[in-house]
């Protein structure tokens, strides 16, 4: 993803970082993720950032549900 495109999938706040920043910022980064919604999956997974809801082996297996679904 180019760096112009993040405006896209992160807030404002965080548009201007660096695609490097992105995975280590929390959760409530992403664009239409509020800090309280930011929250929710810590509590029940324990994801604090970025990259550990795109690592979540629950968000992985989805993922895969849906992409052998399109693939029908």
């Amino acid at each position: 993803m180019a760096s112009t495109d993040l405006g896209k999938v992160v807030d404002r706040a965080w548009a201007g970082r660096s695609l490097p920043e992105i995975p280590a910022a929390p959760v409530a980064a992403l664009k239409g993720v509020s800090d309280r919604d930011g929250e929710l999956p810590k509590e029940a997974f324990g994801v604090t950032t970025v990259a550990d809801l795109a690592e979540l082996k629950y968000v992985r297996r989805t993922q895969a549900l849906a992409a052998m679904e399109a693939d029908k």
